[in-house]
């Protein structure tokens, strides 16, 4: 089998000559018989294209890179998959102004209905080799925020109106960019017959973006109506990224973003009134174009699993029996067969700190457990800069001598 028909027979539900491994990297360092030279520039760290419009990387790095990054997974025997994420815009008649207060990254968008007001410190700390870092304008919808904002995009009601024009399609530049890409996606893996995946929805870590943490945990409980306002507005523009992705077709997989959807941030109750619906109804648009849908949960997987199957789910992304206390077996009896379950090895609590002997006895353990179906074994939930390469080799190995 192809990297790309394993992966979508596991997804599917159906056999496949071995377990897939696929692991995702969010500036993985490679050893220097891996890397490659572009431009006159050694790639040392590896990404992926999923990461372009939500964080800024220290290096250069395109499709063509993802291109080399492909071959050399596959060039190992193992699975890897070419992301694509939809990019957006703003509507021509806003009006964006930026400057800087004490150390406050500041952005004012005027539109026809308001002024969004984005107020964020810039921190200047050292980031290690590797890792991301903080833009030198602020971004709309960025991790970095959270942390270092004084003055959130929305903050009420009054706010709606006017961030709706910045939910907003792309322009004609940026969809033919888009289509250009996926023209040398499919050319590249009519050679090197990879899976392509569609990030596409943010749901819920939007509204975490637009809004703060505590804020939108303290407005989903106490102003029902508004919050219900935002959410909705977050899935259309969810669904207007979705939609044209799968115009432009050239796509196997749509993702929705998870990280701030779990227990970590919402009862099982806000949850299934503010998340399950539009995942359910997302679900629908991805399978009547026949393609799968998946879903990143990192953590809170055994609380919302039933929740993410009877929504049509089919590919649940992460699953970390460590970091949550579970027994991966148990998730398995669970899902009986329903869903996939990609994940079993923690990047940070096995990787990132175990020997290599014990990594690769983890990965043997986790491989029996979990079979031959419906499983992708994965790193949870990427490989990142400080990751060792020695013990991604063990995982390798005990996957080896499973398969």
């Amino acid at each position: 089998m192809s990297s790309k028909e394993r992966l979508i027979a596991a997804i599917d539900g159906k056999d496949v000559d071995h377990t897939p491994l696929y692991a995702w990297c969010f500036g993985f360092c490679p050893p220097e018989q891996l890397r490659w030279t572009r431009n006159g520039k050694e790639r040392t760290y590896w990404y992926t294209m999923r990461l372009e419009h939500i964080h800024t990387l220290p290096q250069e790095w395109d499709v063509f890179d993802d291109f080399e990054r492909v071959k050399r997974w596959l060039g190992l025997g193992i699975d890897d998959i070419i992301d694509v994420s939809f990019p957006w815009g703003m509507h021509p008649d806003v009006k964006v102004k930026y400057r800087e207060e004490d150390n406050l990254q500041c952005c004012f968008y005027e539109t026809p209905e308001g002024v969004i007001t984005q107020k964020i410190r810039k921190t200047d700390e050292v980031i290690p080799d590797g890792w991301v870092i903080q833009p030198e304008r602020p971004k709309l919808f960025e991790d970095f925020n959270l942390p270092r904002s004084e003055k959130f995009p929305v903050g009420s009601s009054d706010d709606l109106k006017a961030i709706k024009y910045l939910l907003y399609p792309p322009s004609k530049d940026k969809i033919d960019d888009y289509k250009e890409r996926v023209g040398l996606i499919k050319e590249f893996t009519s050679k090197f017959p990879v899976a392509v995946q569609g990030w596409s929805a943010f749901g819920m870590d939007a509204v975490i973006w637009l809004m703060g943490v505590q804020n939108a945990i303290v407005s989903a409980m106490t102003e029902p109506e508004f919050f219900q306002e935002l959410v909705e507005a977050v899935y259309k523009f969810d669904v207007m990224r979705t939609k044209n992705m799968i115009d432009i077709g050239g796509i196997d997989i749509i993702v929705q973003r998870g990280w701030y959807s779990s227990t970590d941030f919402w009862s099982p109750q806000i949850f299934r009134k503010y998340v399950v619906p539009n995942l359910k109804k997302l679900a629908e648009i991805v399978h009547q174009a026949g393609l799968r849908f998946g879903y990143v949960m990192t953590t809170g997987v055994m609380t919302f699993i039933d929740d993410l199957i009877d929504a049509g789910v089919d590919l649940l992304y992460f699953a970390d029996p460590e970091q949550e206390h579970f027994d991966i077996s148990e998730l398995k009896i669970k899902t009986s067969g329903k869903i996939t379950i990609a994940g079993g090895i923690s990047t940070s609590l096995t990787l990132n700190r175990e020997d290599a002997k014990t990594v690769k006895e983890k990965t043997g353990e986790v491989l029996k457990k979990m079979g031959k179906r419906r499983f992708i074994l994965s790193p949870v939930d990427a490989l990142f800069p400080d990751t060792p390469y020695k013990n991604v080799e063990a995982m390798i190995d005990g996957w080896r001598e499973f398969k």
